[in-house]
């Protein structure tokens, strides 16, 4: 079994071998060679030819009901780490700033424990390539990776928050991170000398006025308890100042609670370009690109479950969670199969994607421990 101190060196190593997206070799190598070394008696391991980064584990279950999921996120993020570590990562320009070598750590320790107690469901791990980018979920299910003995009937997840107290669970009913959605916007229209708007056709005018008008989207056509957001952070349009612009661009993203609203929220983008296209006689194009970064709506009956266990389970801090803006792919597998994604407390002052997150590495155990109550709770229920 592995002790604290041993799954700190995990994680430090981890830390020092982030990988972007589809390119986790030399982490998929590093999980495989640690799952290697647990009892293997009732382990199964397969890599997926379709997905050669990423690795499933399944824990054969001594009178199994059900096979119980749980993923984690095994890629890094194209930051350059300055946290000053003495285990900082090796790979320039790339680190762990999202926590996944925290999640990886949890899940190490969770199957090392099952793996010397049988389970008496199935358990299946499932270490995840792409999650912050490329949509790792979403290609995972569209290749059907999940099939036979490999398919989960439930599935959870962990997410480290630098927010909460060093081990602190969180979750909530509801969904815990909104969904996103990438958005261009390109508009074409005629150039022409600044002398001379009557004889051009200005697409900065047409953009700025796109750019107001989606405003009233979440201000007039969203419920206000549901809210969404809608960001243009870049506008590109014009090459000098005395040249009106025949072409504007902008890229932006949108972010909703729901995929009925997301859903709600791009419909609208494109009837109010639409609207723009006849006032500026232009032709406005949009490219909405959701990809697998759905909501993470939890499941309600799985999620009241976990939330009783952990409320009720006095070495368990619990807290009560507000819903999160940003964006996790889990949410596309949530789509999928009933489950439940959840916090784990890591107490840090700078946040997720800083170059300076050093997450407390106690949180690590502490995980282990509530997640692995709750597992073994959850399988003395017989309903599913």
């Amino acid at each position: 079994m592995l002790t604290e101190p041993q799954l700190i060196k995990i994680y430090q190593s981890l830390h020092q071998i982030p990988e972007l997206a589809m390119q986790e070799t030399e982490t998929h190598a590093f999980i495989k060679r640690t799952v290697l070394q647990f009892d293997q008696t009732n382990l199964e391991i397969q890599t997926p030819a379709e997905m050669p980064t990423a690795l499933l584990v399944l824990v054969h279950g001594s009178a199994s009901e059900r096979t119980i999921g749980y993923r984690t996120d095994i890629d890094g993020l194209p930051v350059a780490e300055q946290t000053g570590l003495p285990f900082a990562s090796k790979h320039p320009n790339v680190m762990h700033a999202c926590g996944h070598d925290i999640h990886m750590s949890v899940a190490l320790g969770l199957l090392d424990y099952f793996a010397a107690n049988q389970p008496k469901d199935n358990l299946l791990f499932f270490f995840q390539p792409a999650e912050e980018s490329l949509n790792g979920g979403k290609t995972a299910y569209e290749k059907q990776i999940f099939t036979g003995k490999w398919c989960p009937d439930e599935f959870y997840g962990l997410h480290d928050n630098p927010d909460l107290p060093t081990g602190a669970i969180g979750c909530r009913m509801g969904t815990l991170f909104a969904g996103t959605t990438e958005v261009d916007v390109d508009f074409y229209g005629k150039g022409g000398h600044a002398a001379f708007p009557q004889d051009a056709n200005d697409m900065v005018v047409a953009a700025s006025q796109f750019i107001n008008q989606v405003q009233t989207i979440i201000s007039r056509s969203v419920d206000p308890i549901e809210g969404g957001v809608i960001t243009f952070g870049k506008f590109d349009a014009g090459s000098i100042r005395n040249v009106i612009a025949g072409h504007a661009r902008l890229e932006g993203t949108i972010r909703g609670l729901t995929q009925k609203m997301i859903e709600h929220i791009d419909q609208r983008i494109q009837e109010v370009a639409d609207g723009i296209a006849q006032s500026y006689q232009a032709k406005v194009v949009v490219k909405l690109n959701q990809g697998g970064y759905w909501p993470v709506e939890n499941n309600p009956k799985l999620t009241r479950n976990f939330i009783t266990y952990m409320k009720q389970t006095e070495d368990v801090q619990f807290v009560e969670t507000k819903p999160a803006m940003t964006g996790e792919d889990f949410g596309y597998l949530l789509a999928k199969f009933p489950g439940t994604m959840f916090w784990l407390g890591v107490d840090d002052d700078s946040q997720l994607h800083s170059a300076t997150l050093k997450p407390n590495p106690k949180a690590i155990e502490i995980g282990i421990q509530a997640f692995k109550g709750f597992l073994l709770n959850r399988m003395q229920t017989k309903e599913n």
